[in-house]
């Protein structure tokens, strides 16, 4: 059995590891190589924006591949259905919002150690089906009357983003309905159920050959910031600290960046 002292001279390791990620204002981690990490164990409950869904999910496998006594569970759904759980005791080790502002209705509760990092950006884009069969080709068409549109929900991320879009371009958009995550925007244009949505651009990638879309003017546009922490009542917070050291690293942006994500 290792010595006591060797165990903890490997936890002040670890933990020095994660102070190593955040920059000097606290806010954006410096990427570094798999290189850096120390191999972890036990399971790590990742709680993620529904946007995240791929890459996160190639980013767990990649981070188990180097720490096979580990194992990452993914929770995705709505930031704001995810901070509710959260605050309401769900044991979660790591939080990643779509958004700063639900980030910061946890911090605000000292329910994330530290200082969150924002480690990708994304920007919205209309999706509509294959071959734009409506000829949907800027925000203000949106206003259309003989349009289906939806839209995310206000309280969720996406959804205040859109409506942040709308009042950018200076049009007036009635949703037909407000969905509770981007996937069921998707969901919605790829059924057939609507003509078009405002999602993410990753999320148009991710659809593939089931939808297709059209890009937004930068001047309009609304750029969304991802930042992620670990929670203060995290069960397994070394295994926690590394997988966000792990999405910070140039590994894990290179598997955000195939999927569609800026860098932060």
């Amino acid at each position: 059995m290792p010595r006591p002292t060797a165990l903890l001279l490997a936890a002040v390791a670890l933990l020095g590891l994660g102070t190593a990620a955040c920059g000097s204002d606290g806010t954006v981690a410096p990427s570094t190589t798999s290189a850096d990490f120390t191999t972890v164990s036990g399971e790590i409950v990742v709680f993620a924006a529904s946007s995240l869904t791929d890459a996160f999910t190639e980013i767990g496998d990649a981070f188990t591949a180097a720490n096979p006594d580990a194992k990452v569970t993914f929770s995705f759904a709505a930031s704001s259905e995810l901070v509710a759980q959260i605050d309401q005791g769900a044991p979660a080790d790591v939080f990643a919002s779509a958004d700063q502002k639900n980030m910061t209705k946890l911090t605000d509760k000292s329910k994330i150690a530290g200082q969150p990092t924002v480690f990708a950006t994304n920007m919205l884009q209309i999706v509509v089906e294959p071959g734009n069969p409506k000829g949907i080709a800027t925000v203000d068409d949106l206003a259309q009357r003989d349009l289906v549109v939806v839209t995310c929900d206000p309280e969720v991320p996406c959804g205040k983003y859109a409506t942040q879009l709308f009042t950018n371009a200076g049009v007036s958009v009635t949703p037909k309905s407000l969905e509770q995550n981007v996937k069921a925007v998707i969901t919605k244009v790829t059924s057939g159920e609507a003509d078009a949505g405002v999602v993410y651009i990753t999320d148009v990638l991710a659809a593939g050959d089931k939808a297709a879309g059209v890009d937004i003017p930068a001047d309009v546009n609304v750029t969304a910031e991802y930042p992620i922490g670990v929670t203060t009542a995290a069960p397994n917070a070394i295994g926690a600290q590394a997988f966000v050291d792990f999405v910070n690293s140039t590994d894990g942006r290179k598997i955000l960046s195939s999927f569609g994500f800026g860098a932060p």
